[in-house]
C-alpha cells in the first residue's frame, strides 16, 4: 500500500521544484503550466526502482509480520 503512495511524494515533489518554484499569476496560467509538464512528464516514462523487498520488510519488521 505504501508503494503507490511513495509515487505518489515523489511526483508532488517533482511537479513542485520542476512547475511550481515561481508566481503563477492566474488558474488558466497554472493549469497551462501542469498540463504542459503532466505531458512531458508522462512522455518520460520514469521507473520506481524499489531496493526494499517483502523479505528485507520481514526481517527488519518482523514485529509488524504475523508468524504463519
Amino acid at each position: 500500500m505504501a508503494g503507490w503512495l511513495n509515487i505518489a511524494e515523489i511526483e508532488l515533489s517533482a511537479m513542485t521544484v520542476q512547475c511550481l518554484d515561481r508566481r503563477i499569476s492566474s488558474m488558466g496560467v497554472l493549469a497551462d503550466q501542469i498540463s504542459a509538464w503532466e505531458f512531458v512528464r508522462n512522455m518520460g516514462s520514469k521507473i520506481v526502482d524499489w531496493q526494499f523487498t517483502t523479505d528485507n520488510a520481514r526481517t527488519k519488521l518482523k514485529h509488524l509480520y504475523p508468524k504463519i
